[in-house]
């Protein structure tokens, strides 16, 4: 029932900055906490941020910490990834996310979006 929506991804150079939406609906939205993955081609799904439902606590994965905050607007049933100082190396598909709980875990996370592409050039 639940369904996430991203947007937002595309393609930046290097040193530029994204940010990636994602929208909400189908469930009540206070209930879970919201993470951010990503996927490169011939890599695992790899964790990059989780928020509690309240947006009071926020966690990344270390290659993104200091350069990417996340952000949820309860209101608005919005989540947001604010991606700055992209590097080559951020450049995958991501995927918004949404669990009963903050975890970091691929496998804990019960409904994903479809995936919004984001492309970093040097």
């Amino acid at each position: 029932q639940v369904q996430l929506v991203e947007s937002g991804g595309g393609l930046v150079q290097a040193g530029g900055s994204l940010r990636l939406s994602c929208a909400f609906s189908g469930g009540i939205f206070i209930h879970y906490a919201m993470g951010w993955f990503r996927q490169a081609p011939g890599k695992e799904r790899e964790f990059v941020a989780v928020i509690s439902w309240s947006g009071g606590n926020a966690y990344y994965a270390d290659s993104v910490k200091g350069r990417f905050t996340m952000s949820r607007d309860n209101a608005k049933k919005t989540v947001y990834l604010q991606m700055n100082s992209l590097k080559p190396e951020d450049t995958a598909v991501y995927y918004c996310a949404a669990s009963g709980f903050v975890n970091m875990n691929v496998s804990l996370f019960d409904y994903w979006g479809q995936g919004t592409q984001v492309t970093v050039s040097s």
